[in-house]
């Protein structure tokens, strides 16, 4: 993600908005390796799974700005859908094991 906002030369608010969710994605998981209580661990998780989500946004609206990025950010798209799957898993088992799913 770091690469691709380095090769874009406009569209700074696009540049921004896709920094910006994009590295939330991970400081949400870290903090939430350091929850103070499960359902703290599902709260941090689930803020993790919006910022992706919001990430593969930008990322199609960037792919439609900038059609010369269109494989990295096809790629980029792909992997942000793995992570919010595994986001959701992780959230749903969390959830089993504190009898709220």
């Amino acid at each position: 993600m770091v690469n691709l906002y380095d090769r874009i030369e406009k569209k700074s608010y696009l540049k921004n908005q896709l920094a910006r969710a994009a590295t939330a994605i991970g400081a949400n998981i870290h903090e939430a390796s350091y929850a103070e209580s499960g359902e703290d661990f599902i709260h941090k998780l689930r803020i993790a799974l919006k910022e992706c989500h919001e990430t593969e946004y930008w990322l199609t609206v960037l792919n439609e700005c900038i059609p010369q990025l269109a494989e990295e950010t096809h790629i980029l798209r792909k992997d942000a859908g793995a992570i919010r799957y595994m986001l959701i898993s992780s959230i749903n088992t969390r959830l089993k094991s504190l009898g709220k799913a």
